[in-house]
């Protein structure tokens, strides 16, 4: 099975095609940031959803994900 790591290294915002970074942490992502599109890919039983139907804003994923 791959980790994380390697996964963000393969994955791409189907938006733009830019890369991804994990939230909250790379070993327990809970969704998948595009920095560029400033939206957040959630994560599902560790599958990403990669759907830009299933895209959430930015600010709006940091909103109902605060501690």
């Amino acid at each position: 099975m791959m980790n994380t790591q390697e996964l963000l290294q393969i994955l791409a915002c189907p938006r733009c095609m830019g890369s991804l970074e994990p939230l909250p942490s790379a070993e327990h992502p809970e969704g998948l940031a595009c920095p560029a599109c400033n939206v957040v890919y959630p994560v599902r039983d560790d599958i990403p959803i990669m759907l830009v139907d299933a895209a959430v804003e930015r600010a709006r994923w940091d909103e109902g994900h605060k501690g």
